[in-house]
């Protein structure tokens, strides 16, 4: 059954169809959930969320773009929407002072994707938050500052912090595997 197909039967509310499509987008749209909320739990029950979204607007996927794209731009909404209601981006604030943020992309490369999500759960949501959206997702501060009802140097700041932060925890691991990856590039 081609994506296309898989689509048309889904938005029919084919049970078998809208099961295999789950199965095949779940795996990949949890980790953009986990990029967002540091619990397992709740990124758990935002994917859920977002399936539900994704089913009940099926008919809105013009079929321009990847479809995988389209999952994806919902997940990463409805991540936004579970933070708003916790209100976990209301401490975001904007600073002033400069950072030099200097990375070494060797080690960044050697990290394995659970030690970036070990990472990136340090951070504070609002960082975590910005940082994904600039980083993973592209977005401009113009629009990360829209979606997230912040101001744009709000938005820059907290980049900025996250990447500092990242920084420090990667001069500082405390994390085995991040710690031995980078004793192993090192030598």
């Amino acid at each position: 059954m081609t994506e296309q197909e898989l689509i048309s039967a889904c938005q029919k509310q084919d049970p078998l169809a809208q099961r295999r499509l789950y199965e095949t987008f779940s795996p990949k749209m949890l980790g953009v959930c986990r990029r967002y909320l540091s619990r397992a739990e709740d990124a758990e029950d935002v994917l859920v969320e977002g399936f539900c979204k994704v089913f009940q607007n099926l008919e809105q996927y013009t079929g321009k773009g990847s479809f995988e794209g389209w999952v994806r731009r919902i997940m990463v909404n409805e991540s936004l929407m579970f933070l708003r209601k916790k209100h976990a981006l209301r401490n975001a604030y904007e600073i002033k002072e400069y950072f030099d943020l200097r990375s070494d992309q060797n080690v960044v490369a050697e990290l394995a994707a659970q030690d970036i999500l070990y990472l990136l759960d340090q951070l504070p949501t609002g960082y975590r938050t910005v940082f994904n959206l600039y980083v993973i997702e592209g977005f401009k501060h113009r629009e990360i500052a829209e979606e997230l009802g912040i101001s744009i140097n709000t938005s820059k700041s907290q980049l900025i912090l996250a990447k500092k932060r990242l920084q420090e925890s990667l001069l500082n691991v405390n994390y085995p595997g991040v710690r031995d990856r980078m004793k192993d590039t090192a030598g």
